[in-house]
């Protein structure tokens, strides 16, 4: 989505004002809250799901 956009990861945390953590975050799929998310979407002019998506954890163990 950055490279469609012509933006860097450094421009994306200063137009969305989040942390450059928030942006490493969501680039190595870990947890981001909701706002930071928005701000994004925002910045980004997307939807949600352009930028994540929900997947099954297969690392927890099943009783």
């Amino acid at each position: 989505m950055l490279i469609n956009k012509r933006m860097n990861r450094t421009e994306l945390k200063e137009v969305a004002g989040v942390s450059f953590n928030v942006v490493a975050e969501l680039g190595k799929g870990e947890s981001v809250s909701l706002d930071s998310l928005y701000r994004i979407c925002k910045a980004l002019n997307c939807d949600i799901g352009d930028i994540m998506e929900f997947t099954d954890d297969e690392t927890e163990e099943r009783v």
